[in-house]
């Protein structure tokens, strides 16, 4: 969005105008919105990658092109979440731009809004962190919880250590807070551009998609949100745009509860407002 302000791009610029994909027709409007229809990257990856190495955005590209796993859909035809989407539109930002993706959000929001404590950080960064806090599983069988990465099925997050757009970003409430207060600002992109990430998504089919630009959306409460999980951790932010109240959940142990505490918090939320 930041990009479509200065004039660098278009939502509706098809996603080959940028970078080689075996995929044509594909708009970044569609990428933004979960729209696009394109395959699973992580499931390719899986299947072909030497995971002795980390992967990053140019050799999940490079891939896409050597495999092609089929579309799913029709771009534009569905909605159905798409990291690989993601993928693409942080590698489009780093070639508008001409900078690296990492260096492009920390210059641009983490340092303009003073998150000192967020960035997207390496396994290695994340480690020399004292206070990081590590996911964590509840295992029945030792009563007790393991760390996250004890497990293979975390090992993604090693091989593709490097990618850039779906995740990575470690951050604290009152860091997203920042970002939250800063977002009913022009510090970032203006209040009229800022409408297009929470307007809901017109498919094909004349159907609506209640899904914006990386925002779930709620219309009838005027509540948008999103959640997130990465092995032992479950996350959430929820805008209550009408009285500018915000739920920040950070979890680092993937707690079955977190769902439930999700709707009373909402619920107190709304009754309080």
């Amino acid at each position: 969005m930041m990009l479509k302000e200065k004039g660098l791009l278009n939502y509706d610029d098809l996603v080959e105008k940028y970078i080689s994909i075996p995929y044509k027709g594909i708009t970044i409007r569609q990428l933004l919105t979960h729209t696009s229809g394109l395959p699973d990257y992580q499931a390719m990856m899986d299947a072909h990658w030497d995971k002795s190495k980390v992967a990053g955005n140019e050799d999940i590209i490079s891939y896409l092109n050597t495999y092609a796993p089929a579309k799913l859909f029709e771009p534009g035809t569905q909605y159905l979440y798409s990291n690989t989407g993601y993928v693409l539109l942080a590698s489009i930002t780093e070639k508008v731009s001409g900078r690296d993706f990492v260096e492009f959000c920390t210059t641009e929001i983490f340092h303009k809004l003073d998150m000192s404590h967020t960035a997207i950080r390496s396994l290695k960064e994340k480690a020399a962190i004292k206070n990081f806090a590590l996911g964590h599983v509840f295992v029945t069988e030792k009563q007790q919880y393991i760390r996250a990465d004890s497990f293979p099925s975390s090992n993604y997050t090693i091989w593709l250590g490097n990618r850039k757009g779906p995740g990575r970003i470690s951050s604290t409430v009152d860091d997203l807070l920042k970002w939250d207060q800063a977002l009913y600002t022009n510090k970032l992109i203006s209040q009229t551009t800022l409408v297009d990430a929470f307007t809901p998504m017109a498919l094909t089919n004349g159907s609506i998609s209640n899904y914006g630009f990386g925002w779930d959306l709620i219309p009838k409460e005027n509540i948008v949100w999103h959640n997130g999980d990465n092995p032992g951790y479950k996350t959430i932010i929820m805008r209550f745009l009408n009285n500018r109240a915000t739920l920040i959940i950070l979890c680092n142990n993937a707690s079955e509860d977190f769902e439930r505490l999700v709707s009373i918090l909402k619920s107190t939320i709304l009754s309080s407002l």
